[in-house]
């Protein structure tokens, strides 16, 4: 099987290094020039909390995609949401009619990437691990593969053979379920998304400070029961993700305090900082409109209002703008926005 992660950044290099030493073929294509560059020259290096690996494996350029001759069978697509459709439209000339598609993404991407190469080719994913990089080359896993946990299922009932074909690819990289309900799945972790990512890289902190910044958790907790309500309002079941064996699946408020508490717990570290703080640091855009914006846009379609996440969404397309910093000094903006 010939497998290729587009998008090698901190997860994406994580979760193909494992494949790669489990003995796969596997090519990373990835936007970064030097990223490539020290992939070639070096490996990818995986700094996990207990080991560091360092595993040889192709990497491509963007540029070098249009080369290829011979088509992957399974692609793993671990760019930003908002990147998605270009992705797919790079990857799809490198596809046959059997390969599948694999989005291992925050958001609902998995529409996105229906749309250009098939639903018939289109597996979604849910994943849970905490990574960081800022080095060409290294990427920073604080969450190895036994701690590591993914999701995995079609749009329709006829890809959960297909599905678990990408299981068992993906159990070299951590523990991974097939779901009936994928797009049901990949709420569950927007629900969390949307109180976890944006909301503590508004203050620039790691996550559990924010999370234990007085006033924040139940800042942050409101923008999940707001995603919850809008998960439930698309007609989407409450189901439980992470392995959860206690669901209060007839709670949705407790449902969300729940994947909150996992995350906090199990998940992340006292120096995990979000995917949207990293992006933010790099002075890239974050996926403020595919997570917080969702939940806004979702709960508009139904008559409902959002005002938490819509807060999120106004300040950070400030600090998008380069009118805000990201400071501790913006929980003002967030505790005094909500109170009105």
């Amino acid at each position: 099987m010939r497998i290729a992660v587009v998008g090698t950044g901190a997860n994406g290099a994580g979760i193909g290094a494992d494949m790669a030493r489990a003995g796969l073929d596997v090519t990373f294509i990835e936007q970064w020039p030097a990223h490539v560059e020290a992939i070639r020259e070096r490996g990818i290096e995986v700094r996990m909390p207990d080991r560091t690996e360092v595993t040889r494996v192709p990497a491509m350029h963007l540029c070098e995609v249009a080369t290829l001759r011979e088509p992957f069978d399974l692609v793993f697509v671990g760019v930003k949401a908002y990147d998605t459709r270009w992705a797919c439209e790079l990857i799809k000339p490198a596809l046959h009619e059997r390969s599948l598609v694999v989005g291992l993404q925050n958001g609902m991407s998995i529409d996105d990437m229906a749309d250009i190469v098939g639903i018939d080719r289109t597996v979604g994913a849910v994943i849970e691990l905490a990574s960081n990089m800022w080095e060409p080359g290294i990427t920073t896993r604080q969450n190895p593969p036994e701690e590591s946990w993914f999701a995995v299922g079609g749009l329709v009932p006829a890809m959960t053979v297909r599905a678990e074909e990408v299981a068992a690819v993906l159990s070299h990289a951590g523990t991974v379920e097939v779901s009936d309900d994928i797009r049901s799945s990949k709420w569950m972790k927007l629900i969390v998304n949307a109180a976890e990512l944006v909301p503590s890289a508004i203050l620039g902190l790691e996550l559990n400070t924010a999370a234990t910044t007085p006033g924040m958790y139940d800042f942050m907790m409101s923008c999940g029961k707001e995603a919850a309500r809008a998960a439930l309002a698309g007609g989407n079941r409450l189901r439980p993700i992470f392995g959860m064996t206690d669901a209060r699946l007839d709670d949705p408020d407790v449902f969300a305090e729940q994947l909150f508490e996992i995350v906090l717990t199990v998940y992340s570290l006292p120096d995990t900082k979000t995917t949207s703080l990293q992006d933010w640091l790099k002075g890239r855009r974050s996926e403020v409109a595919e997570i917080n914006g969702l939940v806004v846009d979702e709960l508009a379609r139904v008559g409902e209002p959002a005002p938490f996440n819509q807060l999120v969404v106004d300040v950070a397309r400030r600090i998008e703008r380069g009118e805000l910093e990201v400071s501790p000094d913006n929980l003002g903006l967030l505790l005094d926005g909500a109170r009105r």
